[in-house]
């Protein structure tokens, strides 16, 4: 009986998050309005192979491009940096920089270690009430989804999908991810780890 209760409450999160907010999740960047500032969610860059981690170069691309194509003025990298020697906004912004985005269009947050973290300090501390969220396709729904509870306009544009032998197990993970969601804001009222006084963008 419990593992059928459980089933039930995956099942209904995961419909829920991706029926009520697939619709804002673009794939296509010139059908995306412009906006000014895209937050780029951060994962990490090398595998424990020493390889580059396939979500953080199609992320990568994927901001490079709305910002060559207009549809960004500017990317706010949010991402872990919680022990030394591990620092994803560094890691995305010297991405970035390889790809052609000058350094003044880029702030980083150096306190998103979740979803949840990002979305609330881009609003509390980064003052954006209008956001592109940039991540993988299966990520999105739910960025969109806590970006909406916490007061943000969001859409998202969701990087070229990495492939299903390469992504299964993150993909199993969100299932779990989008229960988590659910209950942080509508349970446990879940805030970030870190806020901190306020830090302007300045769109260049």
């Amino acid at each position: 009986m419990a593992a059928l209760c459980m089933a039930v409450v995956i099942a209904a999160s995961n419909v829920w998050i991706v029926k009520s907010c697939g619709a804002a999740v673009y794939r296509d960047a010139s059908t995306l309005q412009s906006r000014d500032v895209g937050l780029v969610l951060g994962t990490v860059h090398l595998l424990r192979s020493g390889s580059v981690n396939p979500h953080f170069q199609t992320r990568i691309e994927a901001a490079a491009e709305l910002y060559r194509a207009g549809k960004v003025r500017h990317l706010l990298l949010s991402g872990d940096n919680h022990r030394k020697g591990y620092d994803e906004p560094t890691d995305m912004k010297e991405a970035l920089l390889a790809q052609g985005v000058p350094e003044s269009a880029m702030t980083l947050d150096y306190a998103g270690f979740r979803t949840l973290d990002s979305v609330v300090r881009a609003r509390k501390v980064f003052g954006q009430t209008k956001l592109t969220l940039i991540t993988d396709d299966f990520h999105a729904p739910r960025a969109v989804f806590l970006s909406r509870h916490f007061g943000i306009d969001a859409v998202a544009f969701s990087a070229e999908p990495v492939s299903l032998n390469r992504s299964m197990r993150s993909r199993v993970r969100e299932l779990a991810a989008r229960v988590k969601a659910v209950l942080d804001v509508y349970i446990l009222h879940t805030g970030p780890k870190f806020l901190g006084e306020r830090i302007e963008i300045r769109l260049s």
